[in-house]
């Protein structure tokens, strides 16, 4: 297994939820890690914790749906370390509805963030990796798309969407740059309770993530995993789910 001390790590959607957990898992490991989101404030107090804690941790304000915030953020990674070892994928948001709603505004921010954020994290991380010579993507997916159900289809097709171009890159890399997919299932986060318009539905989402939601760090513990195999071994897709969910 690799020793992960030293390493490098971005991290979109890095103030709150998985994206958090995450940070302070690799902080950790020994991890430096380079945080994103647009809160700042938040931004600013997981970065203390982390430094009260002994780790090493940087931010910068970050909209993904924005390229150059991402080149930014990448960059801000190699200016500060040196390198970047590990890119998080983690932003991303769900607008959900029936298709037939018609929220196109909710559509084109989806596609925004979970497609366009995504491909624009690889893009900031691709050329460092190959100057270097290694790198590691991580893309945080959904088990939305896995299992389809209503109200989810623009946001489970966005999710599909990231594993058709992650599979493509695999096939077409030559095993330095690795990437990996992790799907999970109801966290306990207020990501559902964010994703919903209607009352009705909030109640539902909040319903089911106090029935079967686990824990956000079940998520950063699957990163570790992945990132800590031996540079010969590549493991593609995760699913963390609660053992109760559909």
């Amino acid at each position: 297994m690799q020793d992960l001390k030293e390493m490098v790590a971005v991290v979109t959607g890095a103030s709150s939820g998985i994206g958090k957990a995450i940070a302070l898992e690799m902080a950790k490991n020994g991890i430096k890690v380079v945080l994103g989101a647009r809160r700042t404030e938040e931004l600013e107090t997981l970065t203390n914790k982390i430094k009260s804690h002994g780790g090493e941790a940087i931010f910068v304000q970050t909209d993904v749906s924005r390229r150059a915030d991402l080149a930014q953020l990448t960059g801000l990674a190699v200016e500060k370390y040196g390198r970047l070892d590990i890119m998080i994928n983690n932003a991303g948001i769900a607008r959900l509805s029936r298709i037939d709603d018609l929220d196109i505004d909710g559509w084109e921010e989806m596609i925004d963030i979970n497609i366009k954020g995504v491909l624009y994290g690889i893009a900031a991380a691709i050329p460092i990796f190959k100057q270097q010579g290694s790198g590691h993507i991580i893309n945080i997916i959904s088990t939305s798309g896995i299992k389809i159900v209503p109200t989810q289809g623009v946001y489970a097709g966005t999710k599909n969407a990231v594993r058709t171009v992650a599979e493509a890159f695999r096939q077409e890399s030559d095993g330095s740059i690795r990437i990996t997919g992790i799907s999970p299932g109801y966290i306990k986060t207020d990501f559902a309770s964010k994703s919903v318009n209607t009352e009705e539905m909030k109640t539902a989402a909040a319903a089911a993530v106090e029935r079967m939601a686990i824990s956000p760090e079940a998520v950063a513990h699957a990163v570790i995993f992945a990132i800590s195999q031996p540079k010969d071994v590549e493991i593609g897709d995760i699913v963390v789910r609660p053992a109760k969910q559909d």
